[in-house]
């Protein structure tokens, strides 16, 4: 009820802007075999994705307005749904939570963060690529991991900043997945080259380089290190601060992502990959920022587990932090403290994740659940010869 107040107050509806765009460009594209100069009345924006996904988009075409608007919240709300259950559920079991208790509250707080609330009202795609790449983690360790790295593949086609997932796999040694991510991703490009040969020549020479098409880079919206160098003022020199800030964060993001590894935290390690996806981005729209909702799972659920007053206080604030909108408060002209940490919170806050967010020690093997539900000792779940006690002796 409290969720639903706050998302009927609460201002920020986008009118479904984005999936205007999408909508707006495949009509055009069939129409004109022309992709990329398509802009939406109005307005100054047009479609920046790669044909691929262009051509992902193209049963919109045998939609109205109306129909289309509602399968996008469809599948949105089915890629939030699988999110949910592959982050909060094995929480849930360990734990002996009523686990439909679990995924509803989860939901809510999901639900008011300010990018998924955008990611909606846009009509955005970030929650279909967030759960592609998360489903792979899923297959990862079942008797399906031949099929691992194939949505990361898809979704690196049809947005760039995924393709860093890749690398992901590469350093984690997943050389298979790695393979078949690489495969997929190159395969879905050829055939976006092959039903859109000139449309694909246009993207990979002058569009993919064209940022005028996105916005400004200092717009309150861009919550990526470029955007939060361009607020600090024109007079720097943005770009090559941008190149050595990212350099900085990909080193920051590849030692913490080796030592998850070693730890065996491989939601700690899928998480700092989205959230250094979301700072090295030349854009990082407020919508982007979905790839941070894993990072305060992993926050509360070490909380949780070390049972530290401290870090449910934080999580809670950044609970508190994403679901304001408070970036918004500010203008990228006035070059105060207000705009740096205000206007920049989401950068700051994504970040401070990165740099802090905690590392669970062998999470697959800490509290294995019995079929009661309730949460088992780990020291019950590992073969011990011969009965304890008074207890029967744990099957390992």
């Amino acid at each position: 009820m409290v969720t639903a107040t706050v998302l009927a107050v609460i201002p920020g509806h986008r009118g479904w802007f984005d999936i205007g765009v999408y909508y707006g460009t495949v009509r055009h594209w069939t129409e004109t075999g022309q992709l990329y100069d398509y802009v939406r009345p109005g307005t100054v924006y047009g479609f920046t994705y790669p044909p691929f996904a262009a051509v992902c988009m193209l049963p919109m075409r045998l939609f109205g307005w109306h129909p289309a608007i509602a399968v996008g919240v469809v599948l949105s709300a089915v890629a939030t749904a699988l999110l949910l259950y592959w982050l909060i559920d094995p929480i849930a079991r360990r734990r002996g939570w009523c686990r439909w208790y679990a995924f509803g509250l989860a939901a809510c707080l999901c639900g008011l963060t300010n990018p998924v609330r955008d990611t909606f009202s846009f009509g955005q795609v970030n929650l279909l690529l967030v759960a592609l790449v998360f489903g792979d983690r899923q297959l990862a360790d079942s008797r399906w991991k031949f099929l691992a790295g194939i949505g990361t593949g898809l979704a690196a086609a049809i947005k760039l900043t995924p393709a860093l997932f890749i690398v992901h796999l590469l350093i984690t040694r997943q050389w298979r997945a790695a393979g078949t991510a690489t495969a997929t991703a190159l395969g879905a490009t050829g055939l976006g080259f092959l039903i859109g040969p000139e449309v694909s020549r246009q993207f990979w020479t002058a569009i993919l380089w064209d940022t005028d098409r996105v916005g400004g880079f200092a717009n309150m919206s861009n919550q990526s290190l470029q955007g939060l160098i361009a607020r600090l003022g024109p007079q720097l020199p943005g770009r090559a601060l941008w190149v050595a800030a990212s350099l900085a964060v990909l080193a920051i993001w590849a030692h913490r992502l080796q030592r998850a590894t070693r730890a065996r935290d491989t939601l700690a390690a899928y998480s700092l990959t989205g959230l250094a996806c979301c700072l090295v981005s030349p854009i990082t729209w407020v919508h982007h920022l979905v790839w941070v909702l894993p990072a305060l799972v992993v926050l509360g659920d070490t909380a949780l587990r070390e049972r530290r007053r401290d870090l449910h206080t934080i999580g809670w604030l950044l609970q508190l932090v994403i679901s304001s909108g408070m970036v918004w408060l500010w203008h990228p002209d006035g070059r105060t403290p207000g705009t740096l940490f205000g206007g920049s919170a989401y950068v700051l806050l994504t970040f401070a994740l990165l740099v802090a967010m905690p590392i669970r020690d062998r999470p697959e093997s800490e509290g294995l659940v019995a079929e009661t539900g309730a949460e088992t000792d780990v020291a019950e779940t590992v073969a011990i010869p011969g009965p304890r006690p008074g207890r029967p002796a744990a099957v390992g």
